[in-house]
């Protein structure tokens, strides 16, 4: 979600002044507050009962929820209500990265959702970083990191990165990175996100080297747009953008100066959502994307409604084995959040 067209409703504007007041008042807080990792107690009888799969096939969603309080949200579904509707309906996906998962947490997931592992959230005055998990595969642990660099109201939630190591069969992982960069497109915002990117990648580097990755969420950034970074990003860490290989045959659109952004609720598979699905290969994993699309229809509500202000956006990806040469032997105690 844009917050700078929060201000641009004049019906909603001292609703929002209050809330900026009272968000400004924990501002500190927010940025120091702990984030709590993944649970300790993993099912290890789950990781026991993993077989010995050397292939299979992934259904994977990244969706931008819209939590943020229902008077200031850019949603016009009913905030609570498509919370629950939006946890029942990612019960068919395998990995979900969720984003501006805020007010409404508890919806999401305690009413339906039934995801056998999902993170925890982080624990904030008012506000966490938004960013969460739901696997149907065990979540080894989680890390969250924040953006060293933020511009306007972006400003006033804990907004980073989360990732999580994903094990999908014995001795085979993948990382899943789940993003939620700074908005708008002002030159301040847009150098902020290119830092955003700079800082995500240079954790790529060092603590996923050589590791399969899957990278999914909210962007906030055009590969057509001049000022956004995004083809360095994918060439630096030898990522695919699932949009690109599926629908572009690998071709990435070139960068315009007078690019202009397509409505988020307009778009269709054939579109570059700031939403976006990357994934890596590594030396004992492949993938190979089947089928990418954006989620209308399934996440609206009976009333044809939007359960948020941005598509879902989804991918089926075959994974299969091609190596016995697994890295388990990283230096985890650098990745496990303390």
């Amino acid at each position: 979600m844009n917050l700078h067209a929060v201000w641009l409703n004049q019906s909603k504007w001292i609703s929002v002044l209050a809330l900026v007041f009272l968000l400004w008042a924990y501002v500190y807080q927010i940025k120091t507050g702990r984030s709590a990792g993944y649970d300790p107690n993993i099912s290890y009888a789950a990781l026991a009962a993993l077989g010995n799969s050397s292939e299979g096939e992934l259904a994977l969603l990244t969706y931008n929820v819209a939590g943020l309080p229902e008077i200031i949200s850019a949603a016009e579904s009913p905030r609570a209500q498509s919370m629950g509707e939006i946890g029942a309906k990612i019960n068919s996906f395998d990995i979900v990265n969720v984003q501006e998962d805020f007010h409404y947490h508890e919806a999401l997931y305690e009413r339906g959702n039934t995801h056998p592992f999902r993170t925890l959230h982080k624990e904030a005055i008012p506000y966490g970083d938004g960013l969460n998990t739901l696997s149907k595969y065990p979540i080894l642990f989680t890390k969250r990191v924040a953006w060293t660099d933020c511009h306007g109201t972006d400003c006033l939630a804990a907004k980073g990165f989360s990732v999580s190591r994903i094990q999908l069969s014995k001795g085979i992982t993948v990382d899943v990175y789940n993003v939620h960069a700074t908005s708008q497109d002002s030159p301040a915002a847009a150098l902020a996100r290119r830092r955003n990117i700079k800082q995500l990648s240079a954790y790529i580097q060092t603590y996923s080297a050589h590791q399969a990755l899957l990278v999914m969420g909210d962007f906030n950034a055009h590969y057509a747009a001049a000022w956004d970074n995004l083809h360095q990003f994918v060439r630096n860490n030898k990522l695919h953008d699932a949009w690109i290989f599926t629908k572009r045959a690998g071709q990435l659109p070139g960068a315009a100066n007078d690019f202009v952004a397509q409505d988020k609720l307009s778009l269709t598979d054939s579109c570059e959502s700031i939403d976006k699905i990357l994934f890596r290969n590594s030396s004992y994993l492949e993938f190979t994307p089947r089928s990418y699309k954006i989620e209308k229809q399934h996440f609206s509500n009976r009333d044809g409604q939007s359960l948020s202000d941005h598509c879902a956006v989804s991918l089926s990806l075959k994974w299969k084995k091609i190596s016995d040469s697994v890295l388990l032997d990283r230096p985890l105690t650098a990745f496990v959040e303390k």
